[in-house]
């Protein structure tokens, strides 16, 4: 079902147009889906389509514009993402309309060629040398989150720092095992920022890429997907190049706890902006991020 338009969107629309294309004026308008930010494919009369991204409100005080943008050409520069036409200081975004798109879901993205597909993707972005200069330090964020919780007076879990406490002795363990190297990430790839167009995969919105542990974009996109064991396995792979060992698949496990420890404090600091949905996708990850933590602790 198509998303309504909102209103006060359409003279920021223009004028985005006008900044980025010389043009004002549109033949058609759609609204996309989207969290926080509020994007919009768009029809010009000449029959050019673009994809076109408004800042959601709230989203300066979690995310650094200036820094989305050199992910955001890095991804383009190595043809993982869609041509970027303007990126704004504000985070306003203006790219190529992908023809012929298919966005991803938890069902289709299951199937193997896209599980291939997204292992290339994976591979391409982690190996490319590139240092970003952009930090994504998980536990530094966690703490960010968790001040906007403070000082919003967001109520909390009964048991967070128990859980909390359990997160960090995993982190400890983990990071004296493996010694994760800092590669360049997504770090936020939703079933829907995965879009097929044309045969090819591409992998869009890169508001919280930086450098990080590669293996957080596959915990990360395990979790979005619902992956099961089998579909883990192939993940694993066909990135690695061979069957996971019981310490790489420890290594898995722990970045899955790190994606939904992390984006549960996300949703926490969200709610003041989005409400009740906000609220209710924080307790799904919370109980998630317990699940996980039991069955790290059965390994």
């Amino acid at each position: 079902m198509a998303r309504e338009i909102i209103k006060e969107d359409i003279p920021k629309i223009k004028a985005l147009l006008e900044k980025a294309l010389g043009v004002s004026d549109y033949e058609s308008l759609a609204r996309m889906g989207g969290l926080t930010n509020h994007t919009y494919r768009v029809s010009l009369a000449d029959g050019s389509e673009y994809a076109l991204r408004l800042p959601g409100e709230g989203t300066e005080e979690m995310i650094v514009r200036g820094d989305e943008k050199k992910s955001t050409v890095l991804a383009c520069d190595l043809g993982i993402d869609a041509e970027l036409l303007y990126f704004g200081d504000d985070g306003s975004k203006v790219t190529a309309y992908i023809k012929n798109a298919e966005t991803m879901s938890a069902d289709t993205i299951k199937d193997p060629l896209r599980i291939k597909q997204v292992a290339e993707i994976y591979k391409k972005l982690h190996s490319c040398g590139v240092d970003t200069g952009v930090p994504f330090e998980v536990f530094d964020m966690a703490a960010g989150y968790k001040k906007i919780i403070e000082d919003k007076s967001v109520p909390m879990f009964e048991d967070y720092d128990g859980i909390e406490a359990a997160v960090m002795e995993i982190k400890a363990e983990t990071d004296a095992a493996v010694s994760p190297k800092k590669v360049p990430c997504h770090n936020d790839p939703l079933c829907e920022n995965w879009v097929v167009g044309d045969g090819r995969m591409y992998l869009i919105d890169w508001e919280y890429a930086g450098m990080n542990d590669g293996m957080w974009d596959l915990a990360d996109i395990s979790i979005e997907a619902c992956f099961d064991g089998e579909c883990d396995r192939a993940l694993l792979t066909a990135y690695l190049g061979k069957e996971p060992d019981k310490d790489e698949m420890k290594h898995f496990l722990a970045s899955k706890i790190y994606v939904d420890y992390l984006w549960t404090l996300w949703a926490k600091a969200r709610v003041p902006y989005d409400g009740q949905p906000m609220e209710d996708w924080a307790v799904e990850r919370y109980n998630r991020l317990k699940g996980f933590i039991e069955e790290y602790r059965s390994l």
